[in-house]
């Protein structure tokens, strides 16, 4: 499967961004969708999560209660809605697929073989 994300900008802290990941060559059905992202000086991190069949959804601790993951099967494409962007948030975001991500592994990087380019995400104070 290939991955294209979008919907990366700049903005100012406190306001949103919906970044988006499109499947192409198959369906994401079977896979579970995640995004990561890795900021200057640091190593690439989980965000959050989401299995495609059943739709359930995982976050990092700095995701919760800001971050929503979603899927629209109709659009083969998964969502991250950001708000309440805080500056800390600046980073280059990646989704990653993969059908045999297990709950325990889903937050590493290596658990994924299919990666999108990534999308500049970058949040002024």
């Amino acid at each position: 499967v290939q991955l294209q994300a979008s919907g990366g900008g700049l903005v100012q802290a406190g306001g949103s961004l919906r970044l988006s990941c499109a499947a192409s060559g198959r369906t994401f059905r079977n896979y579970v969708v995640g995004w990561f992202r890795l900021a200057p000086g640091k190593e690439r991190d989980f965000v959050a999560a989401i299995r495609w069949n059943g739709g359930t959804t995982y976050y990092a601790d700095s995701a919760k209660g800001r971050f929503t993951i979603s899927r629209d099967s109709t659009k083969n494409t998964v969502y991250l809605q950001m708000n309440s962007l805080k500056p800390e948030d600046t980073a280059v975001y990646y989704c990653a697929a993969d059908q045999r991500v297990i709950l325990t592994s889903l937050t590493r990087v290596g658990a994924y073989d299919y990666w999108g380019q990534g999308t500049q995400v970058t949040v002024s104070s």
